[in-house]
């Protein structure tokens, strides 16, 4: 075990003692990205309507990734309507908001036959829970990230120039 890995373990035990529910939330929307997507490939073997959730339940995966990891929308080629959707949700109040449209999503697929997509509802209402408790308790929007991206007008033309490069 190398030196950048006690750092990374300091990071998070630091982030546990700051009480930002935030920061919560983020730590458990990176399990969500693992649950949705593996959960969502493994209700895709299913007879029933329950394959369009599990192809949702991908879906959801890959968005969330995107929100979670902001430094792939500057790498990735992905269209400037993605990327503003994405954008959009900057704020405890507004993710919040999209974990529970989410979670929701996943809490009726449970209607047509109960599946391993409980899982993946439970995920995404426990980040939702997260960012609803930062959100009322006024805290702060955290990023947990190492990459500290650039703000400012010349942040934006960056971005646009690695994607097409890519």
């Amino acid at each position: 075990m190398d030196l950048s890995h006690l750092k990374i373990l300091g990071s998070f035990l630091q982030g546990l003692k700051s009480y930002n529910f935030s920061l919560y939330g983020k730590w458990v929307a990176y399990l969500n990205i693992v649950l949705c997507i593996a959960f969502g490939i493994a209700n895709l073997f299913h007879v029933n309507a329950v394959v369009a959730f599990g192809a949702i339940s991908i879906a959801q995966g890959a968005i969330v990734l995107f929100l979670e990891v902001p430094f792939l929308l500057r790498i990735c080629p992905l269209s400037n309507n993605f990327i503003e959707f994405v954008s959009r949700f900057e704020t405890n109040g507004w993710r919040t908001i999209f974990y529970i449209c989410n979670a929701v999503l996943q809490w009726v697929s449970l209607a047509l036959k109960i599946t391993s997509l409980i899982v993946v509802a439970v995920g995404l209402t426990i980040s939702a829970a997260f960012y609803g408790v930062a959100y009322f308790k006024r805290q702060n929007f955290q990023n947990s990230s190492h990459i500290k991206e650039p703000v400012g007008e010349s942040a934006v033309d960056n971005g646009q120039n690695v994607r097409e490069m890519l």
